[in-house]
């Protein structure tokens, strides 16, 4: 194989990387699925291609006794593999890989590892759906509705569109003047300051401040954050240091 053709294949293994790492962690695993079922498509492709289609055949008529052996037992072993897989999720939200932020009308969790954000449209016309499933004209009606019924639910938005998408939304908006009012600070329990924070209950005073230095390192608004975010981490440290 040339190093053209290497090069090519790297680029592409990295984009698909990226791609990965920029989803939600909850869709991460679908999308890990539907690229090996891609592969294992294009790969039967080539082989009927090149008339070498017949060798999967003989190898699949080969395993099927043993797949008839194996296939209870993994039946049996499902339930403890789906229990496994949702304490390893549980673990990584306590470790502080995962802030959560919820207002009126949004749901809003802040990914640290990937460094991407993503939520769930709680009320309104648009209940139920993902952020990341709306249009761009969509996310300018949503943030409209906001503003009319909840500010700080628009200021969380705000801070959402800004880290997807820079500075381009505010050209579609015609509210984004209001952009630069200073984030509302309203009652918190330490409940959801822990949840901001990504630790749990019980943290030592030098977890809570490690947590929020940490945070503050990737969401303060010199940093590409914003003033939302930062007054809502500042609140929670608060919070948690001086009930």
């Amino acid at each position: 194989m040339n190093p053209i053709s290497l090069l090519l294949i790297a680029g592409i293994c990295a984009l698909v990387v990226f791609w990965i790492r920029s989803l939600p962690a909850n869709k991460r695993g679908g999308a890990v699925i539907m690229l090996v079922l891609v592969l294992i498509s294009l790969a039967l492709l080539l082989l009927a291609i090149t008339g070498r289609l017949h060798w999967i055949g003989a190898i699949f008529a080969a395993m099927l006794p043993f797949a008839r052996q194996i296939f209870p037992w993994l039946v049996r072993l499902f339930p403890f593999l789906k229990l496994l897989y949702r304490r390893r999720n549980q673990q990584r939200t306590s470790a502080g890989n995962v802030s959560e932020v919820q207002t009126r009308i949004l749901k809003m969790q802040l990914d640290h590892d990937a460094g991407v954000m993503y939520g769930q449209i709680l009320q309104g016309p648009m209940a139920g759906r993902e952020l990341g499933t709306l249009t761009e004209q969509e996310f300018i009606e949503l943030l409209q509705y906001c503003r009319q019924q909840d500010e700080e639910s628009a200021r969380l938005l705000e801070a959402y569109l800004n880290k997807r998408f820079g500075d381009r939304w505010q050209a579609d908006d015609p509210g984004h003047s209001d952009s630069n009012a200073s984030p509302q600070s309203g009652h918190m329990t330490r409940q959801e300051a822990y949840q901001i924070l990504g630790i749990t209950p019980g943290c030592s005073k030098e977890e809570i401040v490690a947590a929020h230095r940490r945070l503050m390192q990737k969401y303060h608004p010199d940093r590409g954050g914003s003033d939302y975010l930062a007054a809502k981490i500042n609140q929670a440290k608060d919070c948690l240091l001086n009930p």
